[in-house]
């Protein structure tokens, strides 16, 4: 296959920056950055693609960065990566762990967004360094704030468009809590979206010894927490994934004062746009009805925050890459399910008018996540997205990165 002669090509050099990657990686997550304050990591990708080579465009949407590399006719790839960290305190014990506080706020790359950024500028730079072997133009795009869901809505609202040429496929990948050195696809519907509502419901105040002379919101937004429940289970075919969260209840101040309100904190997760309307109406008009039964004070209210789009991959876009990936990786490539897990890449291809697709790479050293498989102890010993102590092994989870992006943008760009 014309791809994977590409593809050898380009990646003979993987040697040759292996050693700078390996320590922009350890810098990365030494310094993380919160959303929308990715300053440091911007300037850092910005000078890496001028020198070598990449049209630079630089605070689109706050702090993204976008690299424009033009080698002829051909095919229009964008590459995405994420840039930002999480308000979690590190507790892996590395050499390079992170010590970062943002305020009094630890700050950590628990998502391994780390990984991503040094993943695309290894690629970035592969590709620069070996124009004669694709065609074409390459976009390497760093998106600010994917945790709090608007990174990639930003930089669109900024004039995104504006800067790239017309885009063929988009491409994202996401390191995950498996081995590493293995890749994994799936065609459609791959994260959910998410919805985040704080919903303020009103009770009357009064004294803990005189309840008839209130309206007690701990009992109405308990009463609500049951019902919320009901929506799953009967309104929801159940050919349907949806997953309802009340995280948090905050009410009341003392055991023998009934509080005048209570703040629910509902989080909702589904895979289609239809199902995810259904469910927030009916959120809207169970709470309703429970405030009316509890004789509330007033109306609640609906706060809607964190919003997140489905990542649904395009099957033809997904089966493409899925075949360059078998045909480099052979078995370490492989399926994987859909996740309840939420990503705003979606957002940029949609803007865009473009295809595409969104795979995962492992990041798990894979004696350990073996012993683990043994002893059944996978949710117990492996540490998940997210988590204080998940800490992608740094090989051979870059070159596995590294690789995969370059293998996927050449099955368009491949001369």
């Amino acid at each position: 296959m014309a791809n994977m002669s590409a593809a050898s090509a380009v990646l003979h050099r993987l040697a040759e920056i292996r050693s700078w990657q390996e320590d922009l990686y350890r810098d990365l997550h030494q310094h993380p950055e919160l959303s929308h304050h990715e300053h440091r990591t911007a300037r850092l990708v910005a000078d890496r693609l001028r020198a070598t080579g990449y049209d630079v465009h630089e605070r689109i949407g706050g702090t993204g960065v976008v690299g424009i590399l033009r080698n002829g006719s051909g095919g229009s790839v964008l590459l995405r990566a994420d840039m930002d960290a999480l308000p979690v305190q590190e507790a892996t014990d590395l050499p390079y762990a992170s010590s970062a506080r943002s305020g009094d706020v630890p700050v950590m790359h628990a998502c391994g967004h780390d990984v991503h950024v040094t993943c695309l500028l290894g690629a970035a730079s592969l590709l620069a360094e070996a124009t004669k072997d694709w065609s074409g133009t390459l976009i390497a795009l760093f998106q600010p704030a994917e945790e709090t869901g608007d990174g990639a809505r930003g930089m669109v609202e900024d004039g995104l468009a504006d800067l790239l040429p017309p885009v063929d496929v988009a491409l994202a990948q996401h390191v995950f809590p498996i081995p590493a050195g293995r890749v994994v696809t799936h065609p459609g519907p791959i994260l959910a979206a998410a919805d985040s509502i704080r919903i303020t419901v009103y009770g009357r105040g009064a004294h803990g010894s005189m309840p008839q002379s209130g309206v007690d919101p701990v009992v109405l937004a308990a009463m609500i927490v049951l019902r919320l429940q009901t929506i799953v289970s009967r309104e929801v075919a159940a050919t349907d994934t949806v997953v309802l969260t009340v995280g948090a209840i905050h009410a009341g101040s003392k055991s023998n004062v009934i509080s005048d309100r209570a703040v629910l904190e509902v989080n909702l997760r589904t895979y289609d746009d239809g199902v995810r309307e259904t469910v927030l109406a009916a959120i809207r008009r169970v709470v309703t009805a429970e405030c009316q039964a509890s004789n509330s004070a007033k109306e609640p209210d609906f706060e809607l925050y964190d919003r997140f789009p489905p990542t649904v991959n395009d099957e033809t876009v997904t089966a493409r890459v899925g075949d360059a990936f078998t045909g480099f990786f052979g078995e370490r490539h492989g399926p994987i399910g859909a996740g309840a897990a939420s990503e705003d890449f979606s957002d940029l291809p949609r803007a865009l008018g473009a295809p595409y697709t969104f795979w995962g790479i492992g990041g798990i050293d894979e004696r350990l996540y073996r012993e683990a498989v043994d002893s059944g102890r996978v949710a117990q010993d492996i540490p998940v997205n997210h988590s204080p102590t998940f800490a992608p092994v740094i090989q051979p989870t870059l070159d596995t990165g590294t690789q995969a992006l370059v293998v996927a943008a050449l099955a368009w760009l491949a001369t």
